[in-house]
């Protein structure tokens, strides 16, 4: 029969260290057991132990130098910001006295005082370091989620990032958070983000984020993820929880486009897998739009304004036929019929002319229409 795993009271309410583990007497061969799991290097806990990361980062903490202070995506996670803070734990530590193993990070920079700042009693970056930090560490999309996560929670303004940009000159990302700060906006999630920055990073123009809509009435309609005002363009991201929501949203798009407004949804998976596709989608509604055209409804594929557009252009068109046919081609017909009347069907002559003539008059009515 095998024997039952001593677990030692103390150990089973948080995570530990080796050193106590083994103060505690356990060996490093009873931590390689069904009952401890090992969140990282030298750093355990009981496998009941449920999955806290402000447990971790105590954890952490307890086997860090004193003056270590928790850094990037650990110090945003810290700020209540969208990030994962233990993949893997981010820590700053003076000196060469500690090395990067698994799941920690470890940077060896100089943490200005000023620049930090204690979240339940984590030390981390004040928020401005820490985003100027992802700039520098980050990629672009990640680094603008994190400037709108800031933003959307209201932890920040436009006005006080531009100050610390202009106060983070030379400094490791500052150029790219100078950048990112006049594009950032309080999205509602990540993805957002990225479908707003494929969208500018096409060069498209900037959408509005969260813009709240209304009908001609007045009546409020609801509020788009990204909305272009010119167009009456709304684009929607249906996340993860598009499915419970299914009727809602179908409401919502039935009251905006018979309020004149144009709908384009898109997913994670058009975000990430065909992102030539969405961006022509965009660009095409984009470049639909004329100046001057009222919000239009969708009529069989096209709009009831472009439908009049075409009707205006047709009806130029036939006119100036029309006069092309009376100056050029009714002369030639009763040349080419004289015993026919003076006045010939226009059919008739058509079928009299030669391809090189019907060429001839379609230019002539090319550059009547300017085309």
């Amino acid at each position: 029969m095998a024997r039952r795993p001593r677990i030692p009271r103390e150990l089973t309410t948080r995570p530990f260290t080796l050193d106590e583990a083994r103060a505690a007497g356990l060996t490093l061969s009873a931590l390689r057991g069904l009952a401890w799991r090992r969140l990282g290097s030298r750093l355990y806990c009981w496998k009941h132990v449920p999955d806290d990361p402000w447990r971790l980062l105590k954890g952490c903490q307890n086997m860090l130098p004193a003056d270590s202070v928790f850094v990037g995506r650990t110090a945003g996670w810290l700020h209540r910001l969208e990030l994962r803070p233990a993949d893997p734990v981010e820590v700053a530590v003076p000196g060469a006295r500690l090395r990067s193993r698994a799941g920690l990070s470890v940077r060896h920079v100089g943490i200005e005082p000023g620049e930090t700042v204690k979240v339940r009693g984590l030390l981390a970056t004040n928020l401005h370091r820490t985003l100027l930090d992802l700039c520098a560490r980050s990629t672009v999309v990640e680094s603008l989620i994190a400037l709108d996560s800031a933003c959307r929670a209201r932890l920040t303004d436009r006005e006080k990032l531009r100050g610390y940009a202009d106060c983070a000159r030379g400094r490791p990302g500052a150029r790219r958070f100078r950048k990112l700060v006049e594009v950032a906006e309080p999205a509602e999630s990540p993805m957002e983000t990225r479908l707003r920055w494929l969208l500018i990073n096409a060069r498209l123009t900037r959408p509005e984020v969260q813009t709240n809509l209304h009908d001609d009435q007045g009546r409020f309609l609801g509020r788009a993820d990204l909305y272009y005002p010119g167009a009456h363009l709304v684009i929607e991201f249906d996340g993860g929880n598009h499915r419970e929501r299914l009727v809602s949203d179908d409401r919502r798009q039935n009251l905006l486009v018979n309020a004149g407004f144009r709908v384009l949804r898109f997913t994670a998976a058009d975000v990430g897998a065909r992102p030539d596709a969405v961006e022509a989608q965009v660009r095409g509604l984009l470049l639909d739009h004329r100046p001057g055209d009222d919000r239009r409804v969708e009529v069989r594929g096209r709009s009831v304004g472009r439908a009049q557009e075409e009707l205006r252009e047709a009806g130029q068109a036939a006119r100036i036929l029309g006069q092309v046919v009376a100056r050029e081609v009714r002369p030639l017909g009763a040349a080419l019929k004289p015993q026919a009347s003076q006045r010939p069907h226009a059919l008739l002559v058509r079928r009299e002319l030669s391809r090189r003539h019907l060429a001839e008059h379609s230019a002539i009515v090319d550059r009547e229409l300017d085309v």
